[in-house]
């Protein structure tokens, strides 16, 4: 019966572990940004997309974040918060990355 229990709450743990969402806050300038090639720029662009989707996938009502409201309501609101604040450094830092293709005339 002991390790039924120890089992379930395991289980649950690690459903709750992987409810929590969280994507990488990036900076909106960075001090090498001027001397980023063309192909660093659109590399960039492309890990943004990546960290947009996660960011997206903590706001989502998926079945690990419903268990995580179950479990431990807290986490998901905190989950929310760094979503958005993930969201909103990753399309401020896109805008920077846009108007850097534009000045070096990168074409992509």
């Amino acid at each position: 019966m002991k390790t039924a229990k120890f089992l379930g709450l395991l289980a649950a743990g690690s459903l709750f572990l992987s409810g929590c969402v969280s994507p990488e806050v990036v900076t909106t300038n960075n001090v090498d940004d001027s001397s980023l090639t063309c192909e660093e720029i659109k590399t960039q662009m492309g890990q943004l997309d990546e960290i947009r989707a996660e960011a997206r996938k903590g706001k989502t009502a998926s079945g690990a974040n419903v268990a995580a409201v179950i479990l431990f309501w807290p986490a998901v609101i905190g989950n929310y918060a760094n979503a958005n604040e993930a969201l909103e450094a990753a399309n401020k830092r896109h805008e920077v990355l846009v108007g850097l293709a534009k000045k070096k005339r990168c074409k992509f």
